[in-house]
């Protein structure tokens, strides 16, 4: 017992800070931007209010209003028997998810962070992916496992890892890492009507950034085709494909490289399974180079896939340079700052291996 409450402490002290920076003091309707956060809670709280077969349950998202304040409000909108607190079991409580889906309903299984969800990994992969199937369609596992993934911020080793790859790989799973709000909301609400088990990723770091939204984006009938990338900015010269969080940061890349009379083409991948490789070809012919930008391990990651499918396409015959990746240190997350800076991604990374893959001079 001591023990797990050791792990939420710390897991509070962290995270409290940062809220308190980060939390945004806006509605979320007001004027045109909306912080990830919000656009997360507006997505199930209209899906909530749409279909009374959907629910939430987690770790201390009721009456503590989420670890993160993404459920803020829910439980005194919607009470008890559709925004459920749990004990400390991830295995146990999506298990009870999964078995929740089987039997019609629709819930939404938020981890604290997906590091923990490792304990519930059984339920995750061999019942909720693979059930559909082995029962020959006859019962589908309609569920939505969310929460933060990837780096956060001195939380160590344990607690800033990326899954995308360890998901992305398994038949069955429908796996999403949204990067703005407009990809928040409207890709956690596809993912909550979608008749099979979703993997939705978020980014800690991200929950207080606001972005741009549109009319079309804030109403309730909105959706984010799941399968679909999003050219963030046109380019002619290099094409960086990234997901979640390292999208902005080849946004910024390709702002200095702008500058310097380089074009970079951005693509927001957003799905992960199903990957849409056709847009990344389309623009490798156009750009005859590629970066893959991530913040997991290079060992099988997602910009490892992303090359074998431009190897095994037409595109490959447009390169005019070898597939780059830049990705996080192969190593376990350090603790210390300067350190865990050393261990992520940073845009002058990005900007080497563009210039590299230019053959320009660094």
């Amino acid at each position: 017992m001591a023990a797990l409450t050791s792990r939420f402490q710390f897991m509070q002290s962290k995270v409290w800070g940062y809220l308190v920076r980060s939390i945004s003091t806006t509605s979320p309707r007001a004027a045109t931007k909306l912080a990830v956060r919000d656009a997360l809670n507006s997505a199930m709280d209209e899906e909530i209010e749409r279909d009374d077969l959907v629910f939430l349950m987690g770790e201390e998202v009721a009456q503590y209003d989420g670890a993160y304040k993404v459920t803020r409000g829910l439980w005194r909108k919607w009470g008890d028997k559709r925004i459920i607190d749990t004990p400390i079991t991830e295995m146990g409580f999506a298990g009870i998810a999964t078995g929740a889906a089987m039997a019609g309903l629709k819930p939404i299984c938020e981890f604290m962070t997906f590091n923990f969800a490792m304990q519930a990994i059984d339920q995750i992969i061999n019942s909720a992916a693979k059930t559909f199937y082995m029962s020959a369609g006859t019962v589908p596992v309609p569920i939505v496992f969310r929460g933060p993934n990837g780096a956060a911020a001195g939380v160590g080793a344990q607690h800033s890892q990326c899954f995308a790859s360890w998901y992305s790989q398994c038949p069955g799973l429908k796996v999403l890492s949204p990067y703005s709000s407009e990809d928040c909301r409207g890709l956690l609400k596809a993912a909550i009507r979608d008749p099979n088990p979703v993997v939705f990723l978020e980014n800690e770091l991200m929950y207080g950034t606001s972005f741009d939204v549109s009319d079309e984006a804030m109403s309730k009938d909105f959706v984010v085709p799941i399968g679909l990338s999003k050219i963030e900015r046109e380019g002619s010269h290099i094409t960086l494909v990234a997901h979640s969080k390292p999208v902005g940061l080849c946004l910024e890349a390709a702002e200095e490289l702008a500058g310097q009379g380089i074009e970079c083409e951005v693509i927001n991948l957003r799905s992960l399974r199903p990957m849409d490789d056709a847009t990344v070809i389309k623009s490798v012919m156009k750009t005859n180079h590629l970066v893959t930008v991530e913040g997991g391990w290079h060992h099988c990651g997602i910009g490892s896939e992303i090359i074998a499918r431009i190897m095994e396409s037409s595109a490959f015959n447009y390169l005019d340079a070898p597939v780059l990746r830049v990705c996080g240190a192969d190593v376990p997350m350090p603790y210390a700052k300067s350190l865990e800076d050393l261990a992520l991604p940073q845009k002058f990374n990005v900007v080497n291996a563009v210039k590299k893959s230019l053959n320009l001079q660094q």
